[in-house]
């Protein structure tokens, strides 16, 4: 195809390594995507806490407490920049703060691997807006059942 004067000339894209780039490049730090995370453990989870606004981060804390205590065997990590605890590198459950996607409640939710499969039709997601000793008991027993 030949070019007509109408038409705006071609851009070169150059690629440049981050070091070449220097400090104000717009290039991701590190890696992203569900994998992120693996291996970060503890710290990393209770980074990702430190972050969260109130109440988000004091319910956060109390869920981590919660679900560690209840289901020591699962490994903290952080996915999709969130908490979350797994088994054998798969994520059993995981929590946000509202202010993740702009809600009014906390976020607790399972995945497939989670043992809580009850008939045809069971939940996966609940909402927080507050933890009283009832929520901390059926977040622990949720949890005990999801890994049993």
């Amino acid at each position: 195809m030949e070019r007509t004067s109408k038409q705006p000339p071609l851009k070169r894209v150059q690629k440049v390594s981050a070091k070449a780039a220097g400090e104000g490049a717009n290039i991701s730090a590190g890696p992203s995507g569900p994998g992120a995370g693996r291996g970060d453990g503890e710290s990393s989870v209770l980074a990702v806490i430190d972050k969260m606004p109130e109440p988000y981060r004091g319910m956060g804390q109390r869920i981590h407490a919660i679900i560690r205590s209840a289901a020591p065997a699962l490994t903290p990590r952080v996915w999709y920049g969130m908490p979350a605890y797994a088994r054998d590198a798969k994520v059993v459950c995981f929590f946000r703060g509202g202010d993740k996607f702009e809600e009014r409640y906390m976020t607790l939710g399972f995945n497939e691997v989670a043992n809580l499969d009850e008939g045809r039709m069971w939940p996966v997601a609940f909402a927080l807006t507050e933890l009283t000793a009832a929520e901390e008991g059926r977040i622990a027993a949720l949890v005990r059942k999801a890994v049993s």
